[in-house]
């Protein structure tokens, strides 16, 4: 069990190391600190307490990666840094197979989507092992182990079979799935009580710790599983092991005030003079399956063609990050976008006015602020997210009085409800409604929707979910009250 006052340091670990790595021209390795909430929430508090991060530095070794055993040379995180290697077949078997090919489309709910090859699960278990092995090695009297998400549910019970001793916590940042969902994975109960040699499981929502509890309920003796709501505990081979629900939130002060800077602003108004008069809609994602960017295009579309009204008055710009594009199923997910776009722009463009702005890159980080400080409404429509924390970034960033439309299948809509417009983004009329919707609401309410966003996000952020998970926390009194009207 983790103890309420934690002491000693902290060791993370994740599938990736806090930092990206290059080559420069002439071949040097070269660091750059991440982006990202996780990073961002947990620097200062390895920084503070000391501590170790452990993860997969991004090269293979057949890459050049088992260059890369000492990273100190190269970047300075305030902390040490413990690189695993991973080869080739690791790479694909691991990574790309089991994680993304077997548990991301699995826990979100597409099981059709699903690759169970034996060969995965044993590339998977080696890896495990291996970041069992490296924390092994680093670990200290009164050190707590923090391991995030679906990539290493096996590393407390590696640890155990291996005699290391410490208190371990683990954070689920995707969903977990309803049972009849979850029953399909070949090694159901291998990760089940893998996940139970943990002293502390994290979920997002309390709907994928109540999914877990239905599990566990499943498949463990009855009566092992105790607790309702946000908080339940699992007795299993003589310990207690905790659940909870802790959201994720954002950095919520550092955005606002990044959103204020002079440069963001002038782009800010950029922006809107060259989308004036109409409404900009904003859509920014990961190229994904799981972000429903095929049926808020298609919705868009069933907008414009319903309600002739709104065209040359409103314009959707779609921001797709590029993710896995050498995958042949996100290089066609990819094809389809563009395609969709096409046709949308091909029908309904008239002169001075193209009705899908298409953006196929990462922004800047300036230049994203600025289109959530611009966008009249932010269209995020995943079909099912652990969390999305662009809902929760446009929340403090947003200068127009935006209105959020968010789908209910994100788990960011179990706080978020206080002021966004709900939608099933399956229900493609649905959507489009709500999208006319949005664009018609009075100013008042539009304001008073994205005051209540904002109190939501700035109470709930990024580090009061990090004090909240190691202390084992339930929210403060303001925020289980904002929680419980919200579930």
């Amino acid at each position: 069990m983790l103890s309420d006052e934690p002491t000693g340091r902290l060791l993370v670990a994740s599938n990736r190391l806090p930092i990206s790595l290059r080559r420069d021209p002439i071949g040097e390795w070269q660091a750059t600190p991440s982006a990202g909430g996780l990073v961002t929430a947990l620097n200062p508090v390895l920084q503070r307490r000391g501590g170790v991060w452990i993860g997969w530095h991004g090269a293979t070794a057949e890459e050049g990666g088992d260059e890369l055993r000492d990273l100190g040379g190269l970047i300075d995180m305030g902390y040490a840094l413990a690189p695993i290697s991973l080869s080739d077949r690791q790479r694909d078997h691991f990574y790309l197979g089991f994680a993304n090919e077997a548990i991301w489309p699995l826990f979100h709910d597409l099981p059709t989507r699903c690759t169970f090859n034996p060969d995965y699960w044993t590339a998977y278990r080696e890896v495990n092992r291996a970041f069992a092995l490296a924390i092994r090695d680093e670990l200290r009297p009164d050190d707590t182990v923090w391991v995030h998400d679906y990539h290493l549910m096996h590393v407390a019970a590696d640890l155990a079979a291996l005699g290391a001793e410490a208190p371990t916590a683990f954070f689920l940042h995707i969903p977990f799935p309803p049972p009849d969902i979850f029953l399909k994975l070949p090694w159901r109960e291998q990760v089940l009580e893998a996940l139970l040699d943990y002293g502390r499981l994290g979920f997002q929502t309390a709907r994928d710790l109540r999914n877990f509890v239905e599990s566990a309920r499943v498949l463990l003796p009855r009566g092992a599983v105790r607790g309702r709501g946000r908080t339940a505990t699992v007795r299993h081979q003589g310990r207690t092991v905790s659940l909870g629900a802790y959201p994720i939130g954002v950095d919520a002060a550092a955005f606002s005030a990044a959103a204020d800077a002079p440069a963001v602003q002038e782009l800010a108004q950029q922006l809107r003079e060259a989308h004036a008069p109409g409404r900009m809609v904003l859509g920014v994602d990961r190229l994904d399956y799981t972000k429903g960017i095929v049926e808020r295009l298609a919705a868009f579309r069933y907008l414009l063609a319903s309600e002739p009204d709104l065209r040359e008055q409103i314009t959707l710009v779609q921001v797709v990050v590029p993710s896995r594009t050498d995958i042949a199923e996100y290089a066609g997910l990819k094809a389809e976008i563009e395609q969709l776009v096409g046709e949308i722009n091909g029908e309904f463009t008239r002169p001075g006015w193209v009705p899908v702005h298409y953006l196929f890159r990462a922004l800047a980080h300036e230049e994203l602020l600025a289109y959530y400080r611009a966008a009249d409404i932010a269209l995020i429509t995943p079909l099912k997210d652990g969390m999305n924390l662009v809902a929760k970034e446009f929340s403090v960033c947003n200068r127009a009085d935006g209105a959020l439309i968010l789908s209910e299948f994100a788990g960011a809509a179990e706080q978020l409800r206080v002021g966004a417009l709900l939608v099933n983004p399956y229900d493609i009329a649905g959507t489009a409604g709500a999208i006319h919707r949005a664009a018609a609401l009075p100013r008042a309410e539009r304001r008073a929707r994205l005051r209540a966003l904002r109190r939501v996000v700035s109470r709930q952020d990024v580090y009061a979910w990090v004090d909240q998970f190691l202390a084992g926390a339930e929210p403060g009194p303001a925020e289980a009250a904002l929680l419980a009207a919200q579930v």
